[in-house]
């Protein structure tokens, strides 16, 4: 699934061939109709045309459109999205589902295999309740280590498991968290109200730091992440430790095979030697 570096990724490439361009025209797939929707009452399909695209940001996960009128596109790529800009000409994508038809001659495609993905119309309201929802962002100066010490006290859930909580902190997912638990030395399974400031301090930094270091890369791409280039990201050669766990891999720290556990319903891949768990 995309998590924060991949739409990170998509947002800053996508900004400067979108931004200030007029949707001249909607079209979707009738076999999956509900990909793109809008509030009750509301057919997104034939609000949008003539509207302008004047900015782009992200939250979390979801990539958010504003447009002309008040309006907004929240769009969540959820497992297998992709949001793909290309000549109007060109023949249709893979799994394409949803065209929205730009006065630049170029359009902006949403595909997905899985159908799992999203393209909401949505009101200056709804975008402030999804915010609301979300957790901190990891990469802004508010997510610190005594902010994180707030989020986890008292908290008996494994630490791996509150890091995917998107209410607690917005973005992560299963490859961040595994890696930045990696980096600081912490087993998934440690109870979050059991870490010291000196753990926290830095799980906080190792977030920060695998964040940043895959936004560089341009997000990992295992099977289907694409930017808007149609191009596979370039951090999956960097990770340290995910989807590595029972496969007989040696950590590349201290060389102890890595073991594989579920966490919260999530496969977890972590070092026994150099995150152990404290008893």
């Amino acid at each position: 699934m995309p998590e924060l570096p991949e739409v990170e990724t998509v947002k800053r490439l996508l900004e400067p061939l979108i931004a200030g361009r007029i949707i001249e025209s909607v079209s979707v797939n009738p076999d999956f109709p509900s990909v793109l929707a809008g509030p009750d009452g509301v057919d997104a399909a034939t609000t949008l045309p003539g509207l302008t695209i004047t900015g782009i940001s992200r939250r979390g996960k979801y990539m958010l459109l504003a447009l002309s009128g008040g309006w907004y596109l929240i769009v969540h790529l959820r497992m297998t999205g992709r949001l793909l800009v290309m000549e109007h000409d060109s023949p249709p994508v893979r799994f394409q589902h949803a065209v929205i038809t730009l006065d630049s001659g170029m359009d902006l495609r949403f595909a997905d295999q899985r159908k799992f993905g999203r393209v909401q119309l949505a009101t200056v309201d709804e975008v402030k309740s999804l915010n609301a929802r979300l957790g901190v962002e990891p990469l802004t100066l508010g997510f610190s280590p005594y902010r994180l010490e707030q989020l986890l006290s008292s908290r008996s859930a494994p630490v791996k498991a509150l890091l995917l909580n998107q209410h607690i902190v917005a973005g992560l997912g299963n490859i961040y968290a595994d890696e930045a638990l990696y980096r600081a030395g912490i087993h998934p399974q440690t109870p979050g109200g059991e870490l010291n400031l000196i753990q926290i301090t830095a799980l906080v930094e190792a977030i920060k730091h695998v964040l940043k270091l895959a936004i560089r890369n341009q997000g990992t791409t295992f099977s289907s992440f694409e930017n808007p280039y149609g191009e596979a990201g370039g951090n999956a050669s960097f990770l340290r430790v995910y989807g590595k766990g029972g496969k007989g891999a040696p950590c590349p720290r201290c060389g102890a095979e890595l073991e594989r556990i579920i966490v919260g319903g999530r496969g977890t891949s972590f070092c026994p030697l150099c995150q152990p768990r404290e008893v």
